[in-house]
């Protein structure tokens, strides 16, 4: 078997495998996980500014960056807003955590400390703007900043569009011979994605234990089916609009899925799924603004993720909500939402911030602190299904402003496999 995809399905099971049964070596693996990530990240700037770059200039006029632009604030919106509405309804139809009468005087305030205390401005539109802008042009590639190399990119794509039509190819030249030989390292790199499949879940399991998981069982079963219920019922239903199959278009990007899955960051698919979608027939121009935005701005099921984590508190600890409360959630998180961009730990930060900024709920903040345990395994749902809604998000945006070409990538969903081995 060749196929990188069945490789990264071995590297879980055996992962999960030596995770129980071998926790102490489990342990030992995470270097594996950690190596892997750190050496995309050096990637993942140069991909995005040069394919930024080299599509922005390859629009046809600047008209089309603000078109797309335009286009993708609007989906973001409106998708964002569907996603926080489906975790409310799956969590108070499901009622994930009725009867379990936790008592919230009983937990240590302290631990959840470092999410608490955080600059109150974290999360603001203005935050996220100044925090957009580099202090230096070499810091944002070093540290992965999405952000900010997206706003370089942007930057030094208009100067050049304003170029004449020889100055601009010859700069465009010896960025695309860069970019050539940065994807087939990107290539490279992803062979080594069972390995760090392997070293992801045997660190993951090793270290919290199955037992971990059974304690939340019915959070973690609700949180899947409402993340699946987004990805398939209202992504699939935009997609039908659109002509395009969401179970064609899932099986074409299943393999960045498995390597999100695993390592449970959407980090390591970003520049493999982008170089993806472009080959697919995607215009690169739309592919580097979508993705690397859609990433700061379009977490879905980070979204799915906090608005059923406060009903779940909720029904937890007996709190009561009105149908009023239920619509002030939706509109605090509808903002608070955008602070999870950059934010180391912002699923908690921003539940966090969320919970202080809605008193009439009657929810204290210390009850984030019940779901500490299983984090870890919900950040894994919440990376494939922000994953799954930037891909569909790209389409989308593409398809609506003409960017892209249809019969490539109608051929492309098709023939998974063959376009696996040409790509």
């Amino acid at each position: 078997m060749t196929n990188l995809a069945f490789w990264v399905v071995v590297g879980i099971v055996g992962g999960i495998l030596v995770g129980v049964f071998a926790p102490d070596l489990g342990v030992a693996s995470k270097p594996g996980i950690d190596y892997f990530i750190k050496a995309l990240k050096i990637l993942i700037g140069p991909i995005i500014f040069l394919t930024i770059v080299s599509g922005i200039v390859g629009l046809e006029s600047l008209k089309d960056l603000g078109s797309i632009g335009l286009k993708a604030f609007i989906y973001f919106e409106v998708v964002s807003t569907l996603a926080l509405a489906s975790g409310i309804f799956f969590g108070e139809v499901l009622r994930p955590g009725h009867g379990m009468n936790l008592d919230y005087t009983t937990l240590d305030p302290s631990s959840v400390d470092k999410y608490t205390h955080v600059d109150r401005d974290v999360g603001s539109m203005w935050s996220i703007l100044k925090s957009a802008v580099p202090s230096d042009p070499i810091s944002p590639f070093i540290n992965s900043n999405t952000l900010q190399v997206l706003f370089m990119a942007l930057v030094v794509a208009i100067v050049l569009s304003f170029l004449k039509h020889d100055y601009k190819k010859a700069c465009l030249r010896p960025l695309e011979f860069v970019q050539h030989y940065v994807l087939k390292l990107l290539t490279w790199l992803m062979l080594f994605s069972p390995a760090a499949a392997f070293s992801a879940m045997a660190y993951l399991i090793g270290k919290f234990g199955l037992s971990s998981l059974f304690g939340m069982m019915e959070l973690l079963a609700v949180m899947a089916l409402a993340s699946c219920f987004f990805i398939f019922v209202i992504l699939g239903i935009i997609c039908y609009f659109a002509k395009v199959n969401v179970f064609k278009f899932m099986r074409f990007i299943s393999k960045e899925v498995l390597v999100v899955f695993a390592t449970s960051s959407s980090e390591t698919a970003l520049a493999p799924l982008m170089q993806k979608l472009e080959a697919a027939g995607i215009h690169r121009g739309a592919v580097g603004l979508i993705i690397p935005t859609g990433y700061s701005f379009n977490l879905d099921c980070t979204n799915i993720y906090l608005s059923l984590s406060i009903i779940f508190l909720a029904q937890a600890f007996n709190i009561p909500l009105s149908f009023e409360h239920l619509i002030s959630i939706l509109i605090v998180l509808m903002i608070t939402s955008k602070g999870a961009v950059g934010v180391t730990g912002s699923g908690f930060i921003v539940l966090a911030g969320t919970l202080a900024a809605l008193p009439s709920t009657g929810i204290p903040v210390v009850t984030v602190a019940v779901l500490l345990g299983v984090d870890k395994f919900m950040s894994e749902m919440r990376a494939v299904g922000n994953l799954c809604g930037n891909a569909v998000g790209c389409l989308i945006v593409s398809i609506w402003d003409k960017k892209v070409d249809m019969e490539k990538f109608r051929y492309a969903i098709d023939h998974p496999e063959e376009f696996h081995f040409h790509a």
